[in-house]
C-alpha cells in the first residue's frame, strides 16, 4: 500500500473536509480557526463563492489550452487586468506554476538581461526549494541540505534584522548596508552582479519587515552599479501585510517581482513581471512550461483581483492586523518568553526566547500544537522554529480576532 514520503511533516493532525472563510472543518466536522491560509495563499478565504463560481464555469470551457501553443481568454484578461495593480513601468509577464519557478524565471531573466552571473540574496529569504531557489535561501538549513553543489554565483549579505542583531532598527539598517558594500568589494563586483533579490518582509525567516532607509539604500546601490532589483512579493503580495504589495510599505521600486501564493485563492499560479524593455532581453525559448497560466487557475486569479476590490480586502487586512497584532502584544506583555511581536498587516509573527536570550522553537512548537488542540491553526518559522506566525485570510472578521486572541491568551498561559 502506497503512503505519503515519511519526510513530510504535518504542523497538525488535521484531516481538512471543508472549508469556508477563515474557518476549517475536519472529518469529525470540529471547527477551526484557520490562521495558516495554506500558507498564506488562500486570501479570498476558503471556497470564496465567486472564485469557486468562476473556477466551475471555466471547468466547463477548457481546462488546459497550453499558452505557448495557444491563447486563452482568462490568460489575456488577467495579463491585461494585472495593469491595475502592478508597480509603475512593470508592465510584461510572465506566467509559472509555483513561487520557486517564478524565481527561477526571474534569475534566468537578470542573468541573460545584464550578461553578469552574480546574485546577492539577503540573511534570512526564503525563496523556493528548487535548485535555484534554494541557492538563495537562507531562512534554514533544512531547505538547501543535502544535495550540493548548489548554484554557484550566489552571495548572502545582512538584512537588518534587530531582533537578531539586538540592536536598534538604525544600527541593523547602516551595518546591513555597509556589509552589502563590503559584498560589492570583495566577493561579487557590480559588474558581476546582475541582480539583488530580497523580500520586502522575511517569511521562513521569522516574519522580520526590512525599512525605507534599508530599501533605498538598495535601491541606490543598484542604481548607481546597473544591477537590476527583484523584489520577492510571493508571500507579502496581494494585500497581505495591508497594502497591496509589501514593498509599497517602503516606496520600494523594483525592476522585477515575482509573484505566488495570495494569486489565484489556492490554485496553483505564479508570476514575474518586468518592463516589456528588461522582457524582451530574455533569450528567445527561455520562457515557456506545460502547466504555467492553466486556464482554470487564470480564471480563479481573475475572480481573486475581483474579491479583493470589491470587497475592500487590503484594507481590511490593515485593520484586522491592527486588532491582532493589539492582541498578540497584549498577551505578549504578561509574558517575558515572547520577546517581540512584529510584521506588517495580518502577516504576524511572535518570537520566544529562553531565559537566556536564546531562541527557543521547543517552546513555540508546544505552543503551536496547544492552538491547534484548542482549535486555532497556526504555523511556526524562523531560523530555530521559534516564532508563531498568523496569516488569516484576508476575509478574516473582526470576531473571529477577538477569538483567536483569547484563545492565544490561553494557550500561552498554558505552555508557559
Amino acid at each position: 500500500m502506497a503512503e505519503l514520503s515519511p519526510n513530510l511533516k504535518q504542523a497538525t493532525g488535521v484531516v481538512a473536509a471543508r472549508g469556508q472563510g477563515a474557518l476549517l472543518w475536519d472529518e469529525d466536522d470540529r471547527r477551526y480557526l484557520d490562521f495558516t491560509a495554506g500558507i498564506g495563499v488562500t486570501g479570498t478565504g476558503h471556497s470564496h463563492p465567486k472564485v469557486v463560481a468562476a473556477a466551475q464555469e471555466q471547468v466547463a470551457k477548457i481546462i488546459h489550452a497550453q499558452y505557448t501553443t495557444v491563447m486563452h481568454r482568462p490568460l489575456l484578461d488577467l495579463t491585461e487586468r494585472l495593469s491595475e495593480v502592478l508597480p509603475s513601468g512593470l508592465d510584461s509577464l510572465f506566467f509559472a506554476n509555483s513561487g520557486s519557478e517564478a524565481v527561477e524565471a526571474a534569475l534566468r531573466l537578470v542573468r541573460q538581461a545584464t550578461g553578469r552571473p552574480n546574485i546577492i540574496a539577503f540573511h534570512g529569504g526564503f525563496h523556493g526549494r528548487t535548485v535555484a531557489a534554494a541557492s538563495l535561501t537562507t531562512s534554514g538549513t533544512r531547505f538547501r541540505s543535502g544535495f550540493a553543489p548548489l548554484m554557484a554565483g550566489v552571495h548572502i549579505s545582512p538584512f537588518p534584522d534587530p531582533t537578531h542583531y539586538g540592536w536598534s532598527e538604525a544600527e541593523a539598517t547602516t551595518f546591513a548596508l555597509n556589509q552589502l558594500d563590503y559584498t560589492l568589494q570583495t566577493m561579487s563586483a557590480p559588474a558581476d552582479t546582475a541582480a539583488f533579490i530580497v523580500e520586502p518582509v522575511l517569511g521562513e525567516g521569522g516574519y522580520v519587515p526590512g525599512n525605507a532607509e534599508f530599501f533605498a539604500g538598495l535601491r541606490e546601490r543598484a542604481d548607481r552599479h546597473g544591477i537590476l532589483l527583484i523584489v520577492d512579493e510571493i508571500q507579502t503580495g496581494w494585500g497581505r501585510t495591508g497594502e497591496f504589495w509589501g514593498g509599497d510599505h517602503f516606496g520600494l521600486r523594483p525592476d522585477v517581482i515575482t509573484t505566488a501564493k495570495g494569486i489565484a485563492s489556492g490554485f496553483p499560479l505564479s508570476a514575474i513581471a518586468a518592463s516589456e524593455e528588461l522582457m524582451s532581453k530574455a533569450w528567445a525559448g527561455s520562457q515557456g512550461g506545460t502547466y504555467g497560466a492553466n486556464a482554470v487557475a487564470c480564471a480563479a486569479a481573475l475572480a481573486t483581483l475581483d474579491v479583493i476590490t470589491s470587497e475592500n480586502l487590503v484594507a481590511n487586512a490593515r485593520e484586522r492586523g491592527a486588532q491582532l497584532r493589539g492582541a498578540l502584544e497584549r498577551v505578549a506583555a504578561d509574558h517575558s518568553a515572547i520577546t517581540d511581536v512584529r510584521g506588517l498587516g495580518l502577516m504576524l509573527g511572535n518570537e520566544f526566547r529562553d531565559a537566556d536570550g536564546r531562541p527557543d522553537g521547543a517552546t513555540a512548537a508546544r505552543a503551536q500544537q496547544a492552538a491547534a488542540e484548542r482549535g486555532l491553526l497556526l504555523l511556526t518559522c524562523g531560523p530555530w522554529g521559534q516564532v508563531v506566525r498568523f496569516i488569516p485570510a484576508l476575509v478574516v472578521t473582526e470576531e473571529q480576532v477577538t477569538e483567536a486572541g483569547q484563545i492565544w491568551a490561553e494557550v500561552v498561559q498554558a505552555v508557559l
